[in-house]
């Protein structure tokens, strides 16, 4: 099954941003996901087993940092193809 994730990650210190692009930059180095980035969050695409196993893994990494919270939604569909192809 394919799936999309919409996630947001919000470390609580001031010095945020160095947190966020590592996080994206983790997500990036896995090959059997897609993600891409705006400015408002990442968006994750591929097999569900997958996206959700590097999900678990890279948000466990953050969470070492006190105080992180992470913003998720998950489509069971594949929407990196906006017109529809696969």
């Amino acid at each position: 099954m394919k799936v999309s994730v919409d996630i947001s990650y919000y470390p609580l210190l001031v010095e945020y941003i160095p947190f966020i692009k590592g996080f994206i930059e983790r997500l990036n180095k896995h090959k059997n996901i897609v993600a891409k980035t705006n400015g408002m969050s990442t968006q994750v695409f591929g097999d569900y087993d997958e996206v959700m196993a590097i999900l678990t893994a890279e948000i466990k990494k953050s969470f070492e940092l006190p105080h992180s919270i992470f913003v998720m939604k998950v489509i069971n569909s594949d929407l990196n193809h906006v017109d529809g192809t696969k």
